[in-house]
This record gives structure tokens, C-alpha cells and sequence, in this order.
């Protein structure tokens, strides 16, 4: 077992990098896990699918998650230094709302007990592979427009 944090930019052996889990940044979260969920309903209700049917909705909502979080992760990074709450605010709040990990594996859950096993594999491996390709699209994508200098 090791004695890392969990999250690499908080210590919480450390006194003052407790902080973090005060309410601002319990508010923040709170916040913008709602307006995620609500973004997320909005997809689910415009891409209706049946139990046999490719999951779209979710699909397109985690693909699209994943990019952003490669987005900002990149932005907020590398580019430009933000405000402590940014983070929680659009990382773990917003993109942590919108997208859905238990809707991924109930999706595929649905298909298979619907006799749509083919469907439900299809979705669970294009999911993986699509979320990991967008989150490195994302990455990339914005380094190039920024300009930004990869160190490594």
C-alpha cells in the first residue's frame, strides 16, 4: 500500500491543503454536477432508445465528456493558471454530472437481457475506446491552439 493521496494536488496531511474539502468547494461541485445532470437528462430525452437499440444519448454524452475533460485538464494546466474552484467547479462538478459511468454499464446490461448481446459489446468496447481517443483528441487539440509547449 502506498501513502500517496489520492488526489496529486492535495496532501490532506497537510493542514492547510485541507481546505479543499470546505464548503466552497463542496457548493461547487454540488452546483455544477446539477447543471451536468441536466445537460445529460437534455441528451437522454432528444436521443431516445429502446433496451435492444445502441445507447446514443449516453454514447455521445461520455465521448463528449471525455474530450472536454481533455480540454480543460490541458487548459487549466498548462495554459493557464485558474481560480481553485475552476477544477472542481467544471472537472469533478459539471463534467463528473454529464457524464455517466452506471448509465454505461446498465446500457449494456439492457442490450444483452433484450437478446441484443452484439449491441451491447459493440457499445461497450466503442465507449472505451471512443472516451480514451477523445480524451488525447482533446488533449492534443488543444495544445496545437494553444500553443502550448508539451514537457515530459
Amino acid at each position: 500500500m502506498t501513502d500517496r493521496p489520492i488526489d496529486p494536488d492535495v496532501d490532506l496531511h497537510v493542514p492547510a491543503q485541507r481546505a479543499e474539502l470546505h464548503w466552497p468547494v463542496l457548493a461547487v461541485i454540488a452546483a455544477g454536477g446539477a447543471l451536468g445532470a441536466l445537460a445529460r437528462h437534455g441528451a437522454q430525452v432528444a436521443l431516445p432508445n429502446g433496451p435492444a437499440g445502441f445507447p446514443w444519448a449516453t454514447f455521445l454524452v461520455n465521448v463528449s465528456g471525455c474530450l472536454l475533460i481533455g480540454v480543460l485538464m490541458v487548459v487549466i494546466t498548462e495554459v493557464r493558471p485558474a481560480h481553485r474552484l475552476v477544477r472542481p467547479f467544471l472537472g469533478v462538478g459539471v463534467l463528473g454530472g454529464y457524464t455517466t459511468f452506471s448509465a454505461y454499464a446498465v446500457d449494456v446490461q439492457r442490450a444483452v437481457a433484450a437478446g441484443a448481446p452484439v449491441t451491447g459489446l459493440v457499445y461497450l468496447a466503442a465507449t472505451m475506446v471512443a472516451a480514451l481517443l477523445a480524451v488525447a483528441g482533446g488533449m492534443w487539440l488543444t495544445r496545437r491552439l494553444a500553443g502550448a509547449r508539451v514537457t515530459g
